[in-house]
């Protein structure tokens, strides 16, 4: 960037953005698990409508991941990802006082909708001010999934000793002030990049854009992140259940997700570093291929071995996947089309997470077990590290270019 000297400072904009996906990733979708046991005897709501409270989110997030992109590319990330947090901050707000199935179910939404603005977005940011740093500062921004994760599993539960029945509410609530908090760091610290390098996305016609979509880099980079989504969401779901259908107790299940959340942490800097350095392309085909194996341990056997091997696998190598893949969607367009380019692959993910618990949920009703929806996943994402392949194999120059 020839701009060098007019540079954020880059420790605030990327705790900035470990903030954004903490609250837009950890809290909107993923702390949702945690807090629907109080919620559905709260509310008198059945499993099924529970599961589709669950899937609104996600469908709101598909439909609308690519508007996010093209509001950033019109009117810049910094704007879109504050829109974005105060959606996903009233949804929380609503959520905390909602009182009817209906209700609750567009709050639920609104989540979805708030996450597309404000995810992708500063994915696109940080890439964009700070491109020979690119996976470290995704990686970072990754981190704060993992971060979600211990913070939930300790504030929830220590809320519903706090405030008994209603402290799934009250979990709500503080999620609230914690997007409005961000909101206020993101207005004050961060800054979009220079005109020169994003201004012309927000003109783009028609044929433009579709230059985009239709380039096959861009295609293998986006199918590659929409199997990675499906086979993190199938492990999120469902691993817990086959560890614990195995024989195993849910005390020792929790200790190992604890053990994957901390790994987490550090693993997505860690990779981000290491593609910067040794090639976008190797660290990415290296990092699948630790996570085939983590898949494959569960598969093999139901010893608790195998599940201590998976979840400290896991635990060290998926927020590395999801920190290379992004930069990797980034790494193939001109800096003023990353918005959108990276949008269009966060499309592919958020397809792949909503297609990926209604697959694996109907292979363990049909055959009465786990290891087939396993099997599926480890074979979808073989088909992915096949594509990782592919993409050390891509030149340095743009795919789409100025």
């Amino acid at each position: 960037m020839s701009q060098n000297t007019q540079r954020p400072n880059m420790a605030i904009t990327v705790l900035c953005g470990t903030l954004t996906s903490l609250v837009v990733i950890g809290f909107a979708r993923l702390a949702y698990g945690i807090i629907l046991p109080a919620m559905r005897a709260d509310l008198g709501l059945t499993y099924q409508q529970a599961g589709i409270l669950s899937t609104v989110t996600a469908l709101c997030y598909v439909c609308f991941v690519l508007a996010g992109g093209l509001a950033a590319a019109r009117w810049g990330a910094k704007a879109s990802v504050m829109f974005g947090m105060l959606t996903v901050a009233t949804g929380f707000i609503g959520l905390a006082v909602a009182t009817h199935f209906w209700l609750v179910l567009g709050l639920m939404g609104l989540l979805g909708f708030g996450t597309a603005f404000a995810f992708a977005p500063m994915v696109s940011l940080l890439a964009t001010w700070f491109p020979e740093q690119r996976g470290l500062v995704i990686g970072y921004m990754t981190s704060g999934v993992g971060v979600s994760i211990l913070i939930t599993g300790v504030l929830v539960p220590y809320l519903f000793e706090v405030f008994g029945d209603q402290g799934w509410r009250v979990s709500w609530g503080v999620f609230a002030g914690a997007a409005l908090s961000v909101a206020l760091m993101i207005g004050l610290f961060v800054r979009n990049p220079p005109k020169s390098l994003t201004s012309t996305a927000a003109d783009m016609s028609p044929d433009e854009k579709w230059r985009i979509y239709r380039n096959p880099r861009v295609l293998i980079v986006a199918s590659t992140y929409g199997i990675i989504g499906l086979g993190y969401i199938v492990q999120t779901v469902f691993m817990v259940s086959f560890m614990v259908e195995s024989g195993h107790n849910e005390a020792m299940a929790g200790r190992f997700m604890a053990m994957m959340g901390l790994l987490s942490i550090a693993g997505g800097p860690l990779w981000g570093w290491l593609s910067d350095h040794w090639g976008r392309g190797n660290a990415l085909a290296a990092c699948i291929f630790l996570v085939l194996v983590a898949v494959a341990l569960p598969i093999s056997g139901q010893t608790l071995p195998h599940f201590f091997f998976h979840f400290l696998i896991i635990g060290a190598s998926v927020n590395g996947l999801f920190a290379l893949i992004q930069t990797s969607a980034t790494d193939q367009v001109a800096p003023r089309y990353i918005p959108i380019a990276f949008s269009f692959a966060t499309l592919f993910f958020a397809v792949g997470q909503f297609l990926g618990p209604a697959v694996a949920g109907w292979l363990i009703e049909t055959t009465g077990g786990f290891r087939a929806a396993f099997s599926f996943t480890f074979v979808v994402l073989s088909v992915g590290f096949g594509l990782t392949l592919l993409i050390r194999r891509f030149p340095d120059e743009w795919a789409v270019g100025d």
